[in-house]
């Protein structure tokens, strides 16, 4: 409990630190106007870590930072959304599922297997070279138009607690539904990993491709599958924001939003995403609300990013990453 209370209030006080959160804001008469900004900047921050799962995934697994995986959400949902135009939607999403997962063989076929030992550089540069080729490939394809995603997920808000707050508080349920989604995948990824065999080999490869391979451990097995596991939360990823925002190209710029993600809840933490995503969506809505009209506006492009400079300067493994100690 005292491991998990530490960085909770690590990162209240990130929050305070970089005026988030206003101690003046709590008990005070707008206190439902604020509820309304939190709960929306939580459920954005869902979204965020949908996105950082994949990075997460890929680095826990491999030790590589997955620059694609923004590129990866936009080449499945303009996949999906494109089958979907030709065939019912199920058969449209296992067909994408599909896709993504030859698409995670031709990757470890092709990239990451004439790379197995290289050093850590040289292979976030291979999957910088990948993000491109799928950005190019994909619209090359499927087409640069913009695309609208219906998947059944709500679209109108609906106003909640009107019995307890003057007018009650706006929610949309959109993102509601997406929340509920990110918390079964993030249930079903920890047991994954804590309780399978593949999953347990694919945190001993993480710690030691060499060591892993000597026990006998396939790594080009171990990558296939970590990547289609990426690609399945890509997937998800790009259902939900294709449904929020529209298929388009600005889709794969999310992953810009996941690094930040992913240095506050830490490089090789499935929770650490989810919580790192919260506290991003929630920090930029209170501070663009609350503290944006003293600056102009804007805050909310540039906060993760500052807030992210300052967990590197203090705590660089993040709130749940993993301490390192070399030995010199």
């Amino acid at each position: 409990m005292e491991a998990l209370r530490r960085p909770v209030t690590l990162a209240f006080f990130a929050l305070l630190a970089a005026g988030a959160v206003s101690p003046m804001l709590i008990g005070s008469a707008r206190f439902p106007q604020w509820l309304e900004v939190a709960l929306g900047g939580l459920l954005t921050g869902v979204l965020y870590s949908l996105v950082a799962l994949g990075l997460v995934l890929i680095f826990k697994a491999s030790g590589v930072f997955n620059f694609a995986q923004g590129a990866m959400v936009l080449f499945a949902a303009l996949t999906l959304v494109r089958l979907a135009e030709k065939m019912p939607l199920v058969l449209a999403i296992a067909l994408t599922l599909a896709i993504m997962v030859a698409m995670a063989w031709i990757i470890e076929r092709v990239v990451l297997r004439p790379l197995v030992n290289q050093e850590g550089i040289v292979l976030f540069m291979a999957t910088l070279g990948v993000a491109y080729f799928l950005d190019g490939f994909g619209q090359s394809v499927w087409g640069s138009d913009i695309y609208t995603l219906h998947v059944g997920m709500p679209k109108e808000p609906k106003i909640i607690l009107e019995s307890v707050f003057d007018g009650g508080v706006l929610l949309d349920m959109e993102d509601v539904v997406a929340a509920v989604i990110a918390a079964v995948l993030v249930a079903a990824l920890t047991l994954f990993f804590q309780k399978t065999g593949t999953g347990r080999a694919l945190r001993a490869v993480a710690d030691d491709h060499q060591a892993a391979q000597s026990v006998g451990i396939p790594l080009n097995r171990i990558w296939v599958i970590v990547w289609s596991v990426a690609g399945l939360v890509a997937l998800v990823a790009g259902i939900v924001w294709g449904s929020k925002l529209g298929v388009q190209f600005s889709l794969s710029q999310v992953a810009l939003k996941a690094l930040p993600v992913v240095i506050l809840g830490g490089f090789t933490s499935i929770p650490g995403a989810i919580v790192g995503g919260l506290i991003i969506g929630l920090g930029e809505k209170l501070s663009e609300v609350y503290l944006g009209p003293a600056f102009g506006g804007g805050i909310e492009n540039w906060f993760a990013y500052v807030l992210a400079l300052v967990f590197l300067l203090f705590r660089p493994e993040g709130l749940f990453g993993e301490e390192t100690i070399d030995r010199v």
